[in-house]
């Protein structure tokens, strides 16, 4: 009796065990990784906003939810190195911050739930079957709004008298830029605008292509998006100014950085309806069953500081339809 009671008393053991693990499941705190081309200083904005995003939904980081960010500080071959560790740290969302990180995540990863704070044309890249109907394990929100080139122009030539060249700075590998391009032509024949591309690839790029804007005698500059430019705003903003060259900015942290206007998809909107995404996957919902949402807000901003040292007066009509004037 001895003998058959140790063993039964053993499994009992085990048994309650194995209950009492299965019962702390539910208690599980969530990891939620964040993976961006950016540096922590650039994109620190953008990270607040899904975070203050998360707490308005109950979530309170180091309590019910634990963040893990990774950035590649502008180098893009770090990114599917990051997008492993999360993988290895087993996450349960990765959230993205362009399209060169969802990238690096869809290649780590055809299991964890992988939400994108910003793509360019998510279909496009291959990252969605459609926007409605994602499929696989990616969702999120696109920036794909056409019309934004063409607004782009048309501002450019309302500060700009007898706007006529414009040189186009911009990353060819980045996903999105031939599209981009594409929606740019259409604009500069509307228009009746020349386009000189520029092409930057890494940082050494940078002020070689003001050379070339200034050899091409441009007009005025249009940025694409790019992670890297993003990175060196403050020297692109300075090398448009110490160039005399009115540019519009694909992001407001040029602005905010001393560059003259940005026009363009309100990010941090973005970044707070990607925390909706997050809360809804981890109730449950299956990543490849949410539609991919487009940009619902834009914004004009205009810094005047900039515009003084350039030696450009902006139309009064323009200056009243800002959503912000930095003085």
């Amino acid at each position: 009796m001895r003998k058959k009671f140790i063993p039964l008393a053993l499994s009992a053991l085990l048994l309650a065990l194995y209950v009492c693990a299965d019962a702390q499941q539910p208690g599980k705190v969530p990891r939620i990784g964040h993976l961006s081309a950016l540096d922590p200083a650039t994109d620190s904005a953008r990270a607040e906003a899904i975070r203050l995003a998360l707490r308005e939904l109950g979530y309170v980081e180091g309590k019910n939810i634990v963040l893990e960010p990774r950035y590649a500080d502008g180098k893009l071959d770090r990114l599917p190195a990051l997008a492993a560790e999360l993988v290895r740290l087993k996450v349960d969302i990765i959230v993205t911050a362009g399209g060169q990180a969802t990238r690096a995540a869809k290649e780590a990863t055809a299991t964890i739930p992988i939400v994108m704070t910003i793509d360019p044309d998510p279909v496009a890249s291959g990252f969605v079957a459609s926007l409605a109907q994602p499929a696989g394990n990616i969702t999120g929100l696109s920036t794909l709004a056409p019309e934004l080139s063409g607004k782009r122009l048309e501002l450019l030539g309302e500060i700009v008298p007898k706007l006529s060249r414009v040189a186009v700075v911009g990353t060819s590998t980045q996903p999105g830029h031939a599209q981009a391009i594409k929606e740019l032509e259409l604009a500069a024949k509307e228009f009746n605008v020349q386009i000189q591309y520029v092409d930057v690839l890494k940082s050494n790029d940078i002020e070689t292509a003001f050379r070339a804007v200034a050899k091409g005698r441009a007009d005025g500059v249009l940025t694409l998006t790019s992670p890297l430019l993003s990175s060196y705003r403050v020297q692109l903003a300075d090398l448009a100014v110490k160039n005399r060259t009115p540019a519009i900015y694909h992001d407001i942290q040029f602005v905010e950085a001393g560059g003259l206007i940005f026009y363009g998809v309100n990010f941090t909107d973005l970044d707070r309806r990607a925390a909706m995404y997050v809360d809804k996957i981890l109730k449950g919902a299956k990543a490849g069953d949410l539609p991919v949402e487009q940009p619902k807000k834009f914004e004009f901003i205009i810094n005047l500081k900039a515009a003084k040292q350039i030696g450009l007066t902006i139309p009064p009509n323009v200056l009243a339809r800002a959503d912000r004037v930095i003085r």
